[in-house]
């Protein structure tokens, strides 16, 4: 009698084409969520250096901008933004899923929680690294509307940002900030980690939840404010870093921590979380457009390429 045919293993594919869809769907969710990036670096911006501050809340922000550099305002800096996107996002894709794969046994077991996380903190703090001169660009080219025009940079795009920086303060400066980059990319990591896991747990304790998606909605919105409120000092450090200017030869701060001394002791100590809902409001949105236009681009190969 004939041995029972092997189920055929279904085609998957190529890892190169999964970095690519990655980097591609965080890039279409920029293009949506971009004016809270903006929002978000203005009011981190705001007020620097004493307690005066130029926006009083997010929609005052969003008003103040659309009066005084038009529609077209508030999509300042989509290009690093996007750039942003392509270098960290695929980079992130792909470190995860070789280390991923590494730390699978050879029957088949996936890593365990705590490695997870390791492998998830490791890859978002290379993929952030990668990442720095893209961001560098990005708050560079978000902050520059609300200073007096004589005053501003003035960059055309990302390319010519990180043309000009390289050229006018040395290639160093592209990756000026990127520690507290860095740092805040395994803060997110280690906080979504633990507080969706945690937060999922919690609400099905209660009784009012069953495993669906609007349990997966909800423990996402809880794990978002977690994460926000746990990488918001240390985003608000990365952010004055990378758009601080020399003053009499030397730079405004000395690293993060001087950051955030000198916001506390200025600003007060709640200055560390401004612009915290443009921040949270990205958070959400920016994770599930991904993953939609992730699993569109997945079907569509599969349909084209695999099927065919």
């Amino acid at each position: 009698m004939a041995a029972p045919a092997t189920p055929a293993k279904p085609k998957t594919s190529p890892k190169s084409i999964k970095f690519l869809f990655g980097g591609l769907a965080g890039m279409g969710a920029t293009v949506f969520v971009q004016p809270l990036d903006l929002v978000k670096n203005r009011m981190q911006l705001s007020g620097q250096g004493s307690k005066a501050r130029e926006y009083k809340t997010s929609l005052h922000a969003v008003a103040s901008i659309l009066r005084n550099e038009g529609v077209g305002g508030i999509y300042t800096g989509l290009s690093a933004g996007l750039l942003r996107q392509a270098t960290y996002t695929t980079t992130r894709l792909g470190i995860y899923t070789v280390l991923f794969e590494k730390m699978t046994k050879a029957d088949g077991t996936p890593p365990n929680f705590f490695m997870k996380a390791v492998i998830g903190m490791t890859a978002g703090a290379i993929g952030a690294f990668v990442g720095t001169p893209a961001e560098v660009a990005l708050i560079r080219m978000t902050a520059d509307g609300r200073l007096p025009p004589d005053q501003r940079r003035g960059y055309t795009n990302v390319f010519n940002a990180l043309i000009r920086i390289t050229r006018e303060e040395g290639i160093p400066t592209l990756w000026r900030g990127c520690v507290p980059t860095m740092a805040r990319a395994v803060v997110v990591n280690a906080a979504q980690l633990a507080s969706y896991s945690q937060s999922k747990q919690a609400l099905m304790d209660t009784g009012y939840f069953s495993d669906n998606i609007f349990l997966h909605f909800c423990a996402s919105m809880i794990s978002g404010l977690v994460t926000t409120a746990a990488s918001m000092p240390v985003d608000i450090a990365k952010t004055r870093i990378q758009n601080m200017r020399m003053i009499d030869g030397k730079p405004e701060y000395k690293n993060g921590l001087d950051v955030l001394l000198k916001v506390v002791r200025n600003e007060g100590f709640f200055s560390l979380w401004k612009g915290f809902t443009p921040y949270y409001a990205r958070l959400g949105p920016h994770t599930v457009l991904t993953f939609i236009f992730l699993e569109q681009m997945n079907r569509f190969y599969k349909i084209y390429f695999l099927d065919s």
